[in-house]
């Protein structure tokens, strides 16, 4: 990367300048990432804990929260960072290490999504073989495949970056690094490299997209055969979360990235959607829509409330001298709290 030489370190614009704005934004883009970090964290602990989310839907739904959380950890940090100091800078290779995260993991959420889209498909249109068709292998190789497929699409595209000779300015704007930010900056011919990343972004989105639609015609048109209102409901139930995700995801991105220019203020909104807000919805939207979700959420915190009692009774007993050890009725309270609560 010795080209990149010329240029050691980047200045983020950020979203604002005045100092008493800025403090605003650190307070509320800290408990953003707050309560992104603790969303997808309760989501993937439910979906470990909870033997009723053992299923293919969940395993997918764990790996996008963990996606989510690593894609907020990507920008905001550096971001509030910013908003506390008088420089606003990031060096080179750590804008190059931001951008191939950022890369990676939105390449990733791209077929994760579409995987989840065949999983609809297979529960929806094809009921009665769905255990045999999503079965263990397949899954975890379709997720394999989304992680490899994110990998090799940021590794390529970044790994081209050393061709450029950045010369300056060195001004990113707004606050995060993208491979669309080095662009501007080069005095080099960025063609080759323009072309690669709208050529691989096409690639993805147009194996993507379609598959999703295509996935999606079908489930609609088992849906509309169904006789009764309730199992149509129940159904649409089953996968209007994940096509909420798919709006958001691919509206953002498709915004984005046809509009290049990230300086003016609709830009950062749809910067500031893609890269934070998104990660932060996509739990709520998973908990506030299934029911599935839901009841395990209220099983584990029912389990929690059970535990603690008995074990303040247990002190209880320990301390006053009593012996700890449950029969008859105590006993009974006990197995019929494991059995409704577990």
């Amino acid at each position: 990367m010795k080209n990149l030489s010329i240029i050691d370190e980047f200045v983020l614009l950020g979203l604002s300048t005045d100092p008493d704005i800025q403090t605003m934004l650190f307070v509320l883009f800290l408990g953003t990432y707050l309560l992104t970090l603790m969303g997808n964290l309760m989501m993937i602990l439910v979906i470990r804990a909870d033997p009723h989310l053992h299923m293919s839907t969940y395993f997918f739904l764990g790996h996008s929260s963990f996606l989510d959380k690593c894609h907020s950890s990507v920008t905001i940090p550096k971001m509030l960072q910013n908003f506390l100091s008088q420089r606003k800078t990031i060096s080179v290779w750590g804008c190059i290490t931001q951008s191939f995260f950022f890369t990676f993991s939105g390449g990733t959420e791209t077929c994760l999504l579409s995987a989840m889209a065949y999983n609809h498909y297979g529960a929806i249109c094809h009921p009665l073989l769905y255990t045999v068709i999503m079965n263990g292998s397949l899954c975890i190789a379709m997720v394999s495949a989304a992680w490899v497929m994110g990998l090799l699409n940021a590794l390529v595209n970044n790994l081209c970056t050393q061709n450029l000779q950045l010369c300056g300015p060195n001004i990113i704007s707004p606050f995060s690094c993208e491979l669309l930010s080095f662009f501007p900056l080069s005095c080099s011919d960025t063609m080759p490299n323009t072309i690669l990343l709208t050529g691989s972004s096409a690639f993805l989105g147009l194996v993507t997209l379609p598959l999703i639609l295509f996935f999606y015609s079908k489930i609609i048109l088992a849906i509309l055969s169904i006789s009764s209102s309730k199992g149509q409901g129940k159904a649409f139930s089953t996968c209007s979360s994940h096509l909420t995700m798919v709006l958001l995801f691919y509206g953002n991105a498709l915004f984005r990235y046809i509009s290049p220019s990230s300086g003016s203020i609709l830009g950062r909104v749809v910067s500031i959607q893609y890269g934070v807000i998104t990660s932060l919805i996509n739990p709520l939207i998973y908990s506030f829509n299934n029911q599935e979700v839901k009841a395990a959420l209220q099983r584990m915190l029912r389990h929690q409330v059970c535990v603690s009692g008995f074990k303040q009774r247990w002190q209880y007993d320990a301390c006053s001298n009593r012996e700890p050890i449950y029969k008859g009725r105590e006993i009974c309270k006990l197995r019929a709290c494991v059995v409704l609560h577990f």
